[in-house]
């Protein structure tokens, strides 16, 4: 039980930087190259307003970080079992938060960033599925906000690279948790039948 309790703990404290930096990117998608005149002008691409980082991966997650590190700390009379069924839930709750800002994060930069070009304001790459991606030399269409792409391509990249790292770790406590809440009181019983 220590070992699983002292990984959940190493694991929530890996969790609570990620969800942190979650949030900041998030943050930077809103205020594109520092300036607030995009959001209230609603010139933000639609992914972005959908807060994948700032909710899914960052708020969201805060809950199993917060779980997990303190998982054992807390003074409660709780029993083994039910304190790593709690667990399990809280990495249940991690992984709808980052499977969330994946899927947001992805599709935001499948559609590209809405920006002025020579048609007026609009989404040029919306209909190409992510190709732009690979054609660095058509981003220079987009003249307003300056470097809207490459803004938007590193941020949406960092967030979808760490949901992913976010995911790994909620799942590798859903898996230790599980196996702790089943099989301890499993062991328990074999414990007291031998002692009996």
């Amino acid at each position: 039980m220590y070992c699983s309790v002292g990984l959940a703990r190493s694991l929530g404290l890996a969790l609570l930087p990620l969800a942190l930096c979650c949030i900041v990117a998030n943050l930077l998608l809103l205020f594109p190259m520092g300036e607030s005149a995009y959001i209230q002008q609603n010139r933000l691409a639609n992914y972005i307003l959908y807060f994948g980082g700032l909710g899914g991966g960052g708020l969201l997650m805060l809950i199993p970080a917060v779980a997990f590190s303190t998982l054992g700390k807390c003074g409660c009379c709780w029993n083994e079992s039910l304190m790593m069924c709690g667990s399990v839930l809280a990495a249940v709750v991690g992984l709808v938060g980052s499977g969330y800002c994946f899927v947001i994060s992805g599709l935001a930069l499948i559609e590209g960033p809405q920006c002025f070009t020579i048609l007026g304001w609009g989404y040029p790459f919306a209909g190409d599925q992510g190709r732009y991606l690979l054609q660095p030399e058509r981003w220079s269409n987009c003249t307003q906000p300056v470097h809207i792409v490459e803004w938007n391509v590193t941020l949406l990249c960092v967030l979808l690279g760490l949901a992913v790292l976010e995911f790994i770790i909620c799942l590798i406590q859903l898996g230790s948790g599980l196996v702790n809440a089943i099989c301890r009181p499993c062991c328990y019983k074999q414990e007291y039948s031998l002692n009996a």
